[in-house]
């Protein structure tokens, strides 16, 4: 069975930056400690990272969430400090967007059969990525092990884990 981890823009800005919570925060740890199962047992783990330009603010996005963000290069893009050693010589997907489809033609073209996803927004990005793969893979096991992520809202986090569910993915606490 070949594994892949997906670790969703575990970044500076989002834990406790410029879109950064407490809810995100909190998740650190048992992201943390998924990276390194995972690493022990031989799967695959890749990031992502979102990924903007200096104009920021002129784009559709920028517009609809006026926050500067994720600005390639500068501190609040990089991943977190905590996981930097878990990110170092792996893949990381830098995406423009909510998801990423070089992430997803990589997993299609490798073929995996058991997908899990973590990170940050459940209900932006992790929703974003995990439909794209569920796409890409329909025969796959997904997983996205909600004790790993956190959304915009208590309320949106909950929508999304929801949302994924209807679709056949698999929802943990793991």
């Amino acid at each position: 069975m070949k594994k892949l981890l997906v670790v969703v823009d575990m970044q500076n800005d989002f834990v406790d930056g410029a879109l950064g919570t407490t809810a995100a925060q909190a998740i650190v740890p048992a992201v943390a400690e998924k990276i390194a199962a995972a690493t022990q047992t031989g799967t695959v783990v890749v990031f992502t990272r979102d990924t903007h330009r200096t104009d920021y603010l002129d784009t559709k996005e920028g517009r609809m969430l006026p926050v500067p963000h994720c600005i390639r290069d500068t501190e609040g893009w990089q991943i977190i400090p905590q996981l930097e050693e878990y990110a170092i010589g792996r893949k990381i997907f830098d995406k423009p967007t909510f998801g990423s489809l070089d992430l997803m033609i990589y997993a299609q073209q490798e073929q995996f059969d058991h997908i899990e996803i973590i990170g940050l927004c459940t209900d932006i990005c992790v929703i974003s990525n995990t439909m794209l793969l569920k796409a890409a893979l329909p025969e796959a096991e997904i997983i996205v092990d909600s004790r790993c992520c956190a959304g915009v809202t208590p309320q949106s986090h909950a929508n999304a884990l929801a949302a994924m569910k209807m679709c056949h993915i698999q929802i943990t606490e793991s």
